[in-house]
């Protein structure tokens, strides 16, 4: 990954999750908790692709659960984000741009659900049934109905963020840069007035010539 994805990917995972902890997790909403990493995530999969999208869930994922107040395995989260991070890249807008907002929202949707079913699956394969005694089903609607709820504040500005750390100038390679612009000094600079001065030299010949032909056919005619 470059630089300023390392750099941008970072700070917004590390302020997500300090959101996440201190404020929404105290909140004691019924059901799931908002889960800003997810979205934050999302977001930052739509513009970086599935490869990115699969190394920032799992660095998310693993702070996530080496973080406190955290209680279960380590990795197990890591792994559920490195997943929902890898599709949803797969997702991504050839051009870069989000046309309607109905794509991510069915994308926040399905790795709301996604995220708990696995994140639950995971569960009972080291032992954890936390998620039977609160209820599945309550689960997946909260988890969805508060993720979608909280999308159109978080998504899109994460989005908007990647896309301009990708536009940077200075992650740019330095061969390029002068390599346009060698290209465009020679297609705008002295390469075209050299022509024009040759071009407008050959105009001039001519029309000596001409004139001196005229001026020995008038004086062959008297």
């Amino acid at each position: 990954m470059r630089v300023n994805r390392i750099l941008l990917s970072s700070s917004l995972i590390v302020v997500a999750l300090v959101l996440q902890v201190s404020v929404l997790a105290r909140l004691h909403l019924p059901g799931a908790v908002p889960d800003l990493l997810l979205l934050v995530v999302l977001g930052l999969a739509l513009v970086y692709g599935h490869v990115g999208g699969a190394l920032v869930g799992f660095a998310a994922g693993l702070l996530a659960d080496l973080a406190p107040p955290a209680d279960h395995a380590a990795g197990r989260y890591a792994l559920v984000l490195c997943v929902i991070g890898y599709l949803a890249g797969l997702v991504k807008p050839e051009s870069g741009q989000v046309k309607t907002a109905a794509g991510p929202m069915l994308v926040v949707v399905a790795a709301a659900v996604g995220s708990t079913l696995l994140y639950a699956g995971v569960g009972a394969l080291v032992g954890d049934t936390a998620a039977r005694h609160v209820g599945l089903s309550s689960l997946l609607f909260t988890a969805a109905l508060y993720d979608l709820l909280l999308a159109p504040f978080v998504v899109p500005g994460v989005m908007a963020l990647a896309r301009r750390a990708e536009n940077d100038p200075l992650a740019e390679t330095g061969s390029g840069r002068s390599g346009d612009i060698a290209s465009g000094w020679l297609s705008g600079g002295t390469g075209l007035r050299i022509g024009g001065q040759r071009n407008g030299l050959r105009v001039k010949a001519a029309r000596a010539r001409s004139a001196r032909a005229g001026r020995i056919k008038g004086v062959k005619r008297l």
